[in-house]
Order: C-alpha cells, then sequence, then structure tokens
C-alpha cells in the first residue's frame, strides 16, 4: 500500500478524474455565477456591466430579507427535527424495538423514495380545510377541538411549520438509517459495561453513546444543512411559496429573479449569497466538532 500511495502517477490516475468532474460540475458553475452577478440584466438583451451594485441591492431588498429569514427559519427547524427525531427513532431500533424490526424499518424509510410531488399532494390532503376536511382538521375536530381547526398552508402562521413537519417526515427515515448504524458501531461490551457501572438509560446515552456517535452526528447535521438552505422543491409542491411570501425561501426567489423576471445578474448574486451560507454553515457544524475533539 505504501509503495502505490508512493507513486505520484497512481496517485494522479485517481485523483484527476475526480478533481475534472468536482472543477466541471462545482467550481465552474460558482464562478461563472460570480460573473454574472457582476452584470445586470439577460445577457445579449440589456446586459450591462454594473460591478458589485447586484450586492449592494441586496441590502435595500425586502423581499430578499423576507426570503432570507425563511430560509433561515427552515433550515433551523428542520434540520433540528431531522437529526434529533432520527437519532429517537434509531435508538427505538436499537433497543426497544424487538419483533418485525426490519419491517418497521422499511415503513419508515419508505417516505425518503417517493417523489416529491407525490410527498405535496399527500400533505395537501392532509391539511386540507376546504371542501372537505383533511386528515389533520377531521381529527382535531372528532377529539373535540375543533378551535384548533385552521387552514394550516393557507394562512402565513402555520405554513412554514407545516412544510416543515413535511420534510421531516421525508427524512426522519434516512437519518434514523444513519444513527442506527453508528448505534450497531458501539460494541454491546461498552453499554454492559455502563450498565455495570451504575448508568441509567440517561447518563448512558449522555455520556456514553453520545460521545461515540459525535462523527455521525456531525455528519448527519451537515447533510441535513446542505440539503435544508435550497429548499425548493417541497414548498413548490405544497404551498408554491404562500402564502403570500410565507415559505417563498432564498432559492425560489433566486429562481423567480432570474427566470421569471430575467434578471439574471442579480439572481446569480442571490445563488451567490445561497453558496456562502452553504460554506459558512457546514464549517460552523464542522468546527464544533473539532472543538469538542482538541
Amino acid at each position: 500500500m505504501k509503495k502505490v500511495l508512493s507513486n505520484k502517477k497512481v496517485i494522479a490516475l485517481f485523483v484527476i478524474p475526480a478533481l475534472i468532474l468536482f472543477t466541471g460540475l462545482v467550481v465552474v458553475p460558482v464562478v461563472w455565477s460570480f460573473y454574472y452577478s457582476l452584470y445586470s440584466g439577460t445577457p445579449g438583451l440589456n446586459w450591462e456591466f454594473t460591478g458589485l451594485k447586484n450586492y449592494g441591492k441586496l441590502f435595500i431588498d425586502s423581499k430578499f430579507r423576507d426570503a432570507l429569514v425563511v430560509t433561515l427559519e427552515y433550515i433551523l427547524m428542520t434540520m433540528m427535527g431531522m437529526v434529533i427525531l432520527g437519532l429517537l427513532l434509531a435508538l427505538i431500533y436499537r433497543f426497544w424495538l424487538k419483533h418485525f424490526k426490519n419491517l418497521v424499518k422499511t415503513i419508515t424509510f419508505f417516505p425518503v423514495v417517493l417523489p416529491t410531488v407525490a410527498v405535496g399532494q399527500l400533505f395537501k390532503k392532509i391539511y386540507e380545510i376546504q371542501p372537505y376536511y383533511g386528515l389533520l382538521n377531521s381529527l382535531l375536530a372528532a377529539v373535540g377541538r375543533q378551535d384548533l381547526v385552521q387552514p394550516w398552508i393557507g394562512q402565513q402562521s402555520t405554513a412554514l411549520r407545516s412544510l416543515c413537519i413535511m420534510d421531516v417526515w421525508v427524512s426522519l427515515g434516512f437519518y434514523a438509517v444513519i444513527f442506527y448504524g453508528g448505534l450497531l458501531d458501539i460494541s454491546d461490551d461498552v453499554i454492559e459495561a455502563a450498565k455495570i457501572d451504575g448508568c441509567n438509560s440517561w447518563q448512558l446515552f449522555s455520556r456514553v453513546l453520545m460521545p461515540l456517535l459525535k462523527p455521525v452526528t456531525i455528519t448527519c447535521l451537515v447533510f441535513a444543512f446542505a440539503g435544508t438552505v435550497k429548499m425548493f422543491e417541497s414548498a413548490i409542491a405544497l404551498t408554491g411559496g404562500g402564502p403570500g411570501s410565507a415559505t417563498t425561501s432564498l432559492s425560489m426567489y433566486m429562481y423567480n429573479v432570474a427566470f421569471e423576471y430575467r434578471n439574471y445578474g442579480y439572481g446569480s448574486a442571490v445563488a451567490i449569497v445561497i453558496f456562502l451560507i452553504c460554506i459558512v454553515g457546514t464549517q460552523i457544524i464542522k468546527r464544533f466538532d473539532v472543538k469538542e475533539s482538541d
């Protein structure tokens, strides 16, 4: 192995193809978007160099600020829901589920592979209030909580949370499987030793399992952050970005600006902001891991 790794030609053989793909699929689009962000209008039509004017416009654009707030709220709620509930479900797999474990895992993972459009239509029926009550409002009415019956995706106060619940439901099985794999890597001897030493359930979880699951947790947080920061398809399928701008994310705003209003320069500036949020957020999550390991 050392002989292979010391051969620069072998290293180049493995690295260069991946580097070419990464450059073509990631670096070039980012550089191209930054180049476009320095211009205003549509290429070939009112296309003029404006420098950093598009970035200055972001600070006074109320629609951009609203989309940024929606995106950050969505990231926080959805990412925490995915990771925390995924971990809880994995613990149920590992320690409490004795029978039909494979069947339950299959059922909980099934939403991950469902088309986004199908999931959106399903939850539209669940949240429906007209012309008939959907599943959620029907259950609330059945238990005598008519006061809680409301248009869940038709009002600004609940639309974003309703969207977050749908996306957590979709991704829950994926993160549960990742955490379950991490739990299986923890030796039964370690768990038994902790119990012999007098650890109760909470101490076993907080002092033994969580430290050992730290790399898996960091990975899940990075996956969840990267997936939520570009929120687009699920909002289109469930709410269309509404009501108003209650569920309009930065990605949706970028799409509207670039492809509906034909302002590719300003849309590219929004895309660069999304890219920077991805980079900064991922580095912050990884920094927590570094601090804990120091």
